[in-house]
């Protein structure tokens, strides 16, 4: 029921820094646990991280202490912010949404709703 709109992505230098938004619209965002994963070419997709419907984040130990997640239940949007971006952030990021988690917030399976993707290259 639940629409997602992802934006931010561009091509950046290795060591910059990009915000990603992911606006959400067609149901009650404050009652989802959000994530953004990210595939790179030839990959699979993989988890980044996740913010609960109370506040609670995570984060991959690849990203930790680089990217921060938030969220705006009142814009009904969530945000990546990525700083000393690498030339391995290069992905197309897509955020998903996930009305409640009965496993692992790093599974795909877990999330019913997911975004377009936006593009982040990262050059050296």
């Amino acid at each position: 029921q639940v629409q997602l709109v992802e934006s931010g992505g561009g091509l950046v230098q290795a060591g910059d820094s990009l915000r990603l938004s992911c606006a959400a619209s067609g149901g009650s965002f404050s009652r989802y646990n959000m994530a953004w994963f990210r595939q790179a070419p030839g990959k699979e997709r993989e988890s980044v991280a996740a913010i609960t419907k109370i506040g609670w984040t995570y984060y991959v130990d690849s990203v930790k202490g680089r990217f921060t997640l938030s969220r705006d239940n009142v814009k009904n949007t969530v945000y990546l912010q990525m700083d000393s971006l690498k030339d391995e952030d290069t992905a197309v990021y897509y955020c998903a949404a996930s009305s409640r988690l009965s496993g692992s917030w790093r599974s795909r399976d877990e999330y019913d709703y997911w975004g377009q993707g936006t593009q982040v290259t990262v050059s050296s």
